[in-house]
């Protein structure tokens, strides 16, 4: 396995981390505790949930997994999206915060979290009240590093400043839709990281399932996938999206792998790209994905790659969820 640092800081985290989005939904408890174990035993450290993931079930999932084995993994949850129908029940104000990481603790069975993320960046709530609530977290040691998630650029900025002005815990990563079909942060976002030193942890690596291949147009979506199991989805489902499936696919065909390999071992060659987040309700899966840390890509793969991705840096994101 491959470790990189986590930003600017001295935390090293796997190039290939663990996304737990479908745990307790589309994998159930048990099939979500052998995709950990083995992520664990395959050498993959970082491992990220957050509290409203599968209705709160996936955090627990991954306490009881991880008993006896806590120490093996830096773990990232997050909070900040609604959690309830309640007027304090979203957002980032230091009263919801702190209620939701005394409930993660509890779930995930542990007294500190590696990292702590704002799910997505609330304007209602002044960003010191944020930041000071984050240091108080950190400085009672149930938090050992904080992360923002669905900020963009001016927002991350701001929120480093004023840690910087004000002698607090600065964001040292940060989560944003990144894939080959979905550059558009390398318009702002890259290089303010690479300014900065902060990490990017791409989601949604494989366009949700779209950089497979495995989605055609006018065809089912194959069974146990997010197309079929949230039908929702495939609003994602443009023709440009599943074009560029097609090419990316025929591309790992010439080089001997899969799409998703392909895809994966892209997205870690770019720069400040601390740890890819790919989700799994299968350990097979995963461990397929898993060889995308060693394949090799030459410069001419990477610009041809570069070259049918390009028209994907501008536009709209592939995702980004924001408070309503």
């Amino acid at each position: 396995m491959l470790y990189n640092r986590l930003g600017g800081s001295g935390l090293k985290v796997s190039a290939l981390g663990l996304g737990t989005n479908s745990f307790g939904s589309r994998a159930d408890e048990a099939a979500s505790a052998r995709i950990l174990h083995t992520a664990i035993d395959r050498g993959i450290n970082f491992i990220d949930t957050a509290n409203i993931y599968s209705a709160t079930a996936s955090e627990s999932i991954i306490g009881t997994a991880l008993e006896g084995r806590r120490h093996e993994v830096v773990l990232a949850t997050k909070a900040g999206l609604p959690k309830g129908e309640g007027p304090n029940a979203k957002g980032s104000s230091r009263y919801h915060l702190m209620l939701e990481l005394e409930d993660s603790l509890k779930r995930l069975k542990t007294d500190y979290v590696d990292l702590y993320q704002i799910h997505t960046f609330d304007p209602e709530t002044p960003l010191e009240e944020t930041l000071r609530a984050l240091e108080d977290m950190v400085r009672s040691g149930k938090v050992r590093y904080i992360g923002a998630s669905n900020y963009a650029a001016w927002e991350l900025m701001k929120a480093l400043g004023l840690s910087d002005r004000l002698g607090l815990s600065r964001f040292v990563s940060t989560q944003t839709s990144y894939s080959l079909a979905d550059r558009t942060p390398e318009r702002e976002l890259v290089p303010l990281c690479l300014d900065q030193g902060v990490g990017i942890i791409p989601y949604f690596p494989l366009a949700g399932g779209i950089l497979t291949g495995k989605y055609r147009a006018g065809e089912e979506a194959p069974a146990g996938s997010r197309a079929a199991t949230n039908p929702g989805f495939t609003r994602f489902f443009g023709e440009s999206n599943l074009a560029l499936g097609r090419q990316v696919s025929s591309l790992a065909d010439k080089l001997g792998c899969s799409a998703s390999v392909l895809s994966l071992a892209w997205l870690m060659k770019q720069p400040t790209v601390s740890t890819v987040i790919v989700g799994a309700t299968s350990k097979e899966q995963l461990e397929h994905n898993l060889g995308s840390v060693e394949l090799p890509l030459d410069a001419a793969a990477l610009e041809e790659l570069d070259t049918l991705s390009r028209p994907f840096r501008n536009g709209e994101p592939f995702a980004l969820y924001r408070l309503p």
